[in-house]
């Protein structure tokens, strides 16, 4: 634990960076899910008398490609910065020079962050506020963002989802105190 006392900004850079606190469980559910398919589908297959070397590798295949499909995007942020990596690919943005915050319709919903140097991240809103680090990191750097004049669109997307994740913390800490 560095004392607070001795954050100076060279210290802050070497901070560990703020991730996604429930990664590890969408990954074990993934991984859950790709060993039960096989498992299950190995057992049938044998049960039925009908497994052959070509389906034995089809298989573990398959469960492979469920697997990555389930897989979750681990985000991760630090002073200035937001990183989502997929399986194949790291995404990142500078959230101190944020351009454009968007949130696609649909059912998913993702929120798309485009920073002046052309890079552009795209994540679930529900990590933003199912951690709290992750959300205060994006919301100082977008805070920067318009202080700079560098974010022309999206200010009210980002106000919308600052209200919501804001009253989401409030209802969850009322419920806890008992007072609601």
């Amino acid at each position: 634990m560095v004392p607070t006392g001795s954050l100076t900004p060279s210290r802050l850079r070497r901070l560990p960076p703020d991730g996604d606190r429930h990664w590890h469980t969408g990954v074990r559910y993934a991984v859950g899910c790709a060993l039960v398919l096989c498992g299950l589908t190995f057992l049938l297959d044998w049960g039925a008398g009908t497994l052959t070397p070509a389906r034995a590798l089809l298989w573990p295949a398959l469960s492979a490609v469920l697997l990555l499909a389930l897989l979750p995007q681990r985000v991760t942020a630090g002073r200035c910065w937001l990183a989502v990596r997929g399986p194949l690919r790291r995404h990142l943005v500078r959230t101190d020079a944020l351009t454009e915050v968007r949130q696609c319709p649909g059912l998913s919903a993702s929120l798309v962050l485009r920073d002046a140097f052309g890079h552009r991240v795209e994540l679930d809103p529900r990590v933003l506020a199912a951690n709290p680090l992750l959300w205060h990191d994006l919301d100082t750097g977008a805070r920067r963002s318009l202080e700079r004049g560098t974010l022309r669109e999206g200010t009210e997307v980002l106000e919308r989802l600052r209200r919501e994740i804001d009253d989401g913390t409030a209802r969850a800490v009322l419920e806890r105190s008992g007072i609601s």
